[in-house]
């Protein structure tokens, strides 16, 4: 397993790569399908980046399609975001969010889409850039990632759009976790590219904006 992807210093419990993460995912299926609250258990309530990580790979791969998913990735993404923001130390999670469920076939399918990126990321990562991972910017990452998480419920119609976004968060999770300022670097540089596109999506009226 690569383990160039390091956890945080303050987040002892955090899995070492993106690939253990993927593991994870793939291991903790339970009845055919796998929830919010199975998740928590085996990564541990204490894991701030990967549980902001995980949901966030998943509105990336083509799960972003199934309707509502979007919305509840990114309440949930947001939840645990402003608990970390706010130096809670280990993560709370209303049961209704614990409950919901993803089934195993189409959870495998997005695992084997993500392991090739995933696995390259693994591969990248180290320690640089430390500017744009010191507490003051780690802070404003994680207003950012709030942000974006406010966004991509009204753009839940669009999944391609939404999948744009939560590529902005993964970077921006992966560097909270590697202490990989690029990759902090490369998520600012996505949700302004993000943005851009809905500003022309809007401007040119496509996809049912300024109808």
């Amino acid at each position: 397993m690569q383990t160039a992807t390091r956890p945080q210093e303050d987040d002892p419990d955090a899995l070492r790569s993106l690939g253990d993460i993927l593991d994870v995912l793939e291991k903790t299926t339970r009845d055919g399908s796998i929830s919010i609250g199975d998740v928590l258990d085996e990564v541990g309530v204490r894991s701030f980046a990967p549980i902001i990580l995980i949901p966030a790979l998943i509105l990336f791969s083509p799960l972003s399609g199934i309707i509502g998913l979007p919305t509840i990735g990114a309440t949930f993404i947001f939840l645990i975001t402003i608990q970390k923001l706010f130096g809670r130390p280990q993560v709370w999670m209303p049961a209704i969010l614990k409950r919901r469920r993803v089934k195993e076939e189409r959870l495998k399918k997005a695992i084997g889409w993500l392991r090739k990126p995933t696995g390259w990321v693994d591969r990248h990562t180290h320690k640089r850039l430390t500017v744009l991972v010191s507490r003051p910017a780690n802070m404003f990452t994680l207003l950012l990632i709030m942000g974006i998480c406010l966004i991509i419920p009204v753009l839940e119609i669009l999944p391609m759009v939404t999948s744009i976004f939560a590529a902005a968060i993964s970077f921006l999770a992966i560097g909270l976790l590697a202490r990989d300022g690029l990759f902090t670097l490369l998520g600012y540089i996505q949700a302004v590219a993000s943005c851009a596109v809905i500003w022309w999506m809007i401007s040119a009226g496509i996809g049912g904006f300024g109808s």
